[in-house]
């Protein structure tokens, strides 16, 4: 419950908030999704961010998606390995028709991907798909890729969108006029901060609105100018939404993986002892409970344990400040001398209290950190850089293992990768290469089991939990499935009573 001057409070504020809201009234046949943050590209070629993404999901579909342990399944196609380097994917009959009334094709998927390829398109995706050498189209139903070398985790990378081969070669605005095959066909975007999609089996239309501050979103759910919401709210307005009858909140797991990461090549937080000690300071535990109200699971390794590829028997770091005590004298910390630490974070004010707390806990043991907040575009960009000795950040949407390699394999220093706290370890980069030499699931599971508890001892990230996933819709919506990592796809399914 709020204390009485925590609700007096956010009821100024959002009083306040009133006049910054407006007063038009929505259109009561629509249904309103708010958000934080607006889409920037409804290209899937292109798309980065989590908002474009998550809506590109509704609007294409994709070759392969993700089952609930995030193994690989059939979506738009069924497939076979007929070697080590080759693939062949066979679309299943009936499954798709482009929004222009067009039937999907192999020929489609190609030109999809032999798009993302070309250097002159620019795709950010391209990277990821590098192990691609050819595309052959056996006929309209079915298509080859063949490899440049072995990858047994390939059919997992090809959850792109697929788009019209016609009106790819017709350099068709898709950033701004999406056309797929999705479950959602585009109807307008007629200004910044709003985005009107229509549910293709019921006509019914969305309207996505974009509300950068936390407590105005909160207010226009209030006064139904919009009617759901899913994350970015502060623990404070998330209680104070519990206390409203019209509205209900769902909370379900996510795998966002929050973590603090290290220059490895740094004086001090190059010690191992030093990252051991900042491990055994933080109270994950106190930090949920008390500033995220609950709404996260303390983490051990960057992938949940539920993962395939994940790993249940890790233990979570103790919290033990008379143990990160003895640590820090063990690397050389005795009497006066005391670490000093610059930790960068963003500038959201969440992310600054939640850095303040940590820095808290790590004095009490004799660790003094100075913080330093930025703007978002500086603070990534220093973290890319590698100009930091610790920072605070989180992996969103992971699916596949392949991401060790990305953040922790030696050949993976920026630009090659996102090693970017210099992480050098031959045991990890055996384990690592082993695993992507494994055909069988199992077999790569057990490796990147090795290669978890690896990092949980030698620590170049200190694991901190994995944030919940938190809808809050007004009384009378129904239907919405949270997804672990935070899609939208529980609109497919959302309807509203009377309507």
């Amino acid at each position: 419950m709020l204390t009485t001057f925590v609700r007096y409070a956010l009821l100024l504020v959002l009083l306040g908030a009133l006049a910054l809201s407006g007063c038009s009234r929505p259109d009561p046949e629509a249904l309103r999704f708010g958000l934080s943050s607006s889409p920037i590209n409804l290209d899937p070629r292109f798309a980065t961010d989590a908002a474009s993404t998550r809506i590109n999901r509704l609007l294409y579909q994709r070759l392969v998606d993700f089952d609930q342990n995030l193994r690989p399944q059939p979506s738009l196609a069924e497939w076979r390995r007929l070697s080590p380097d080759h693939y062949r994917f066979h679309l299943l009959m009936g499954m798709a028709t482009f929004h222009n009334d067009t039937a999907l094709t192999a020929a489609d998927v190609k030109a999809t991907y032999a798009a993302i390829l070309d250097p002159a398109t620019g795709s950010p995706h391209r990277a990821g798909l590098n192990m691609i050498e050819a595309i052959e189209v056996i006929d309209e139903q079915t298509l080859d890729f063949h490899l440049k070398d072995a990858d047994p985790l390939f059919p997992g990378r090809l959850v792109i969108g697929i788009l019209p081969a016609e009106l790819l070669a017709a350099q068709h605005p898709f950033s701004r006029q999406p056309v797929g095959s999705g479950p959602f066909q585009f109807l307008a975007w007629p200004e910044e901060g709003k985005l009107v999609l229509e549910r293709l089996d019921d006509e019914r239309r969305f309207e996505f609105i974009t509300v950068k501050n936390p407590t105005v979103r909160v207010l226009k759910l209030l006064r139904g100018e919009i009617d759901m919401l899913q994350n970015d709210l502060p623990p404070e307005l998330v209680s104070y939404l519990a206390e409203q009858e019209a509205i209900r909140l769902r909370r379900a797991p996510g795998s966002n993986f929050t973590y603090l990461g290290f220059n490895l090549e740094d004086e001090d937080t190059g010690r191992l002892k030093l990252r051991q000690a900042i491990a055994h300071a933080i109270d994950r535990q106190a930090i949920i409970e008390y500033i995220m109200g609950g709404a996260a699971t303390r983490a051990s390794a960057l992938l949940p344990p539920d993962h395939w590829a994940g790993d249940p028997d890790l233990k979570l770091y103790p919290y033990a400040p008379a143990r990160a005590r003895v640590l820090l004298k063990e690397a050389g910390y005795i009497g006066a001398k005391r670490p000093h630490l610059v930790y960068k974070t963003s500038s959201d004010p969440f992310r600054i209290r939640l850095a303040t707390v940590i820095q808290q806990q790590l004095a009490e043991v004799g660790i003094d950190v100075e913080l330093r907040s930025y703007d978002w575009g500086t603070f990534y960009g220093d973290i890319k850089a590698g100009r930091f000795q610790m920072f605070s950040l989180s992996w969103v949407g992971i699916k596949t293992p392949d991401i060790f390699r990305y953040v922790f394999h030696s050949e993976s220093i920026p630009p090659r990768g996102a090693n970017r706290g210099r992480y050098f370890d031959k045991l990890a980069d055996e384990l690592i290469e082993a695993a992507e030499q494994k055909t069988a699931l199992d077999d790569q599971a057990r490796l990147y089991a090795e290669l978890q508890a690896r990092l949980l001892q030698q620590l170049p990230y200190v694991p901190l939990w994995y944030e919940d996933h938190l809808f809050a819709a007004r009384k009378g919506i129904n239907g919405y499935t949270l997804a672990r990592d935070g899609n939208y796809d529980g609109l497919i399914n959302v309807s509203k009573d009377g309507t």
